[in-house]
């Protein structure tokens, strides 16, 4: 029935109440079907009423006409290979264009990706005020992917092996690029041992993925740096565990209820991928699409 909306999910779009949908159905102000009794929406119905200003005027709380326009079928922001293993098995189109979690703030604000992927810390939490403060009035939505073991991932044959941020220091540090959101754990961790970036040494190089960090640790080109467990365990490197991250998936609110995001929900829902997580290592699913933010619209 993927051509049809359910009652409850054109009250996620319209954010509205169900009975306000139903109060709607009566009064002929949306398009609808009436099959063994239940309500069904027709998607493409719906989503043309969305587009008009007729359609836009029905309700107070409907969204725009540009909320209707399409975005790129684009998975943005920081990369999570968990995420990029299911974006794949699930056969969703979803293109994966992962460059840091800031990078996938911004293209969301800009209509470049259909969802984000962010870790970006915050006093008392992730994600979520720096999401309200771009897109408390848009209609977007935050949902919980993963709880994720992040620490110092090592070298192998590495002497000295640090336990801390504070054991890092003269060991060849390898950075990710500005814009990911380890390197905002990476600030956080320093300032709660009460250090600054100068007093690691940091390479001049960055790698732009948890799986090329972890490669550049295997290679020998770093010591140390700050990442994934599931990218230490990739490489069979040593791992010493500092913080658990909340990755979370920014997502448009139209593109939620598409079949390619739909088809990579429905992955979610398999034991493939309960197992997967489990082989990756550092995974906690427990929060597993739990809504920390919904937009205004």
């Amino acid at each position: 029935m993927a051509e049809f909306y359910t009652t409850a999910e054109v009250a996620a779009l319209l954010r509205v109440k169900q009975r306000k949908i139903y109060d709607m159905v009566a009064e002929g102000a949306l398009p609808v079907r009436k099959i063994t009794g239940k309500l069904l929406f027709p998607r493409a119905e719906i989503e043309s009423w969305l587009g008009t200003p007729d359609g836009a005027a029905s309700t107070e709380t409907a969204p725009a006409a540009e909320g209707a326009a399409e975005l790129p079928l684009i998975a943005a922001g920081g990369h999570d290979p968990l995420l990029d293993w299911a974006l794949r098995e699930s056969q969703s189109g979803i293109a994966g264009f992962f460059d840091g979690a800031l990078d996938g703030l911004a293209r969301a604000e800009k209509g470049e990706c259909a969802f984000a992927g962010l870790h970006i810390p915050e006093d008392g939490g992730w994600n979520a005020r720096a999401v309200a403060a771009r897109f408390g009035q848009k209609p977007w939505v935050l949902i919980e992917w993963a709880k994720r073991r992040r620490g110092l991932i090592l070298r192998p044959g590495l002497l000295k092996q640090p336990q801390d941020l504070r054991g890092a220091r003269g060991l060849r540090f390898q950075a990710r690029q500005s814009r990911a959101g380890s390197e905002l754990v990476l600030d956080r961790l320093l300032a709660a041992e009460s250090m600054t970036r100068s007093d690691l040494h940091i390479l001049d190089s960055v790698e732009r993925s948890e799986f090329d960090l972890a490669a550049a640790l295997a290679e020998g080109r770093a010591d140390v740096g700050l990442g994934l467990e599931a990218a230490a365990r990739r490489f069979r490197l040593d791992f010493v565990p500092l913080i658990e991250e909340r990755f979370d998936l920014l997502v448009w609110r139209k593109a939620f209820f598409d079949p390619p995001f739909q088809k990579l929900l429905a992955i979610c829902a398999t034991e493939r991928f309960a197992e997967k997580a489990r082989s990756f290592g550092g995974y906690d699913l427990s929060g597993l699409g739990a809504v920390h933010f919904n937009g205004a619209k």
